[in-house]
């Protein structure tokens, strides 16, 4: 009997182009690769997608804060160098008529002394500031934190939201840095406000003879503060999965939830 012929192999397939791996289809190295902390610093104000993802990956929040603390220390030698904490006491009482009233009644040396030690007072919260700011930071980040987990059912871990709130906060390096120019060029110190020292708000512009209420309302609706919250609102999407609308919703409500309390202090103080 005859055999029947071989069946010759069949020739192999061509690789299908979606099994082909090449670098123009491959995902980006860059976008998947950890950032260093100078990227990410970086990045924050030119890409902050980029930088808030990356903290899912690793939650330090040391080099902005040692950069905020830094510029910090800086600005606060230069206002003590150029005006001395008593112009600074002294501008800040003001501020305030009935503070300013009772203190303009009082004898000659007790108004003295009053003023030194508010001077010495506001001289040491001043040169604090970088330290106090971590336990604000850290509250906000824990208002933040209970909110987002029970009103948008977020998935975050506090370290992360806690880096988050300090890398939000590189903004006010610059306005730092821009009052610290502002003073070495020369600005009066006759009107400057340690607390408000940039004229990015409407509320720089309401001098000790204007309305305390209205200089509370305009003062929070400041470039950098505003830069902050946007900044705080698509972070909160990057590290979880709320969406972007829902961000902005939550911190700026707290926002308006903020203004409205100082304004009603300073109703009630004024």
């Amino acid at each position: 009997m005859a055999s029947n012929p071989s069946v010759p192999s069949q020739p192999s397939q061509p690789p299908q182009l979606s099994q082909v791996t090449s670098p123009l289809t491959s995902p980006s190295v860059e976008e998947s690769a950890p950032l260093s902390e100078g990227q990410r610093l970086a990045y924050t104000f030119f890409a902050p997608s980029r930088t808030f993802a990356d903290l899912r990956r690793n939650a330090s929040w040391w080099a902005p804060w040692l950069i905020i603390a830094i510029v910090g220390f800086m600005f606060i030698y230069v206002v003590d160098q150029k005006l001395g904490f008593r112009k600074v006491a002294d501008n800040l009482i003001q501020l305030q008529p009935k503070q300013a009233e009772r203190l303009d009644n009082m004898p000659a040396d007790q108004r003295q002394r009053i003023m030194q030690q508010q001077a010495s007072i506001t001289k040491g919260i001043s040169y604090a500031v970088p330290l106090i700011a971590l336990l604000v930071y850290a509250v906000f980040a824990g208002i933040l934190f209970a909110t987002l987990k029970f009103a948008a059912g977020a998935d975050l871990k506090y370290k992360t939201l806690f880096a988050l709130i300090v890398y939000t906060r590189l903004p006010e390096v610059v306005m730092s840095l821009l009052a610290m120019l502002s003073l070495l060029a020369g600005v009066s110190g006759d009107g400057f406000n340690i607390q408000n020292p940039v004229a990015s708000n409407p509320g720089y512009f309401i001098g000790p003879d204007g309305s305390p209420v209205l200089r509370a309302l305009l003062t929070p609706f400041d470039v950098f503060t505003i830069w902050t919250l946007v900044l705080t609102a698509i972070g909160i999407s990057s590290i979880s999965k709320v969406k972007r609308g829902t961000a902005f919703a939550i911190v700026f409500g707290w926002f308006a939830f903020i203004v409205l309390a100082r304004v009603g202090l300073a109703a009630a103080t004024s």
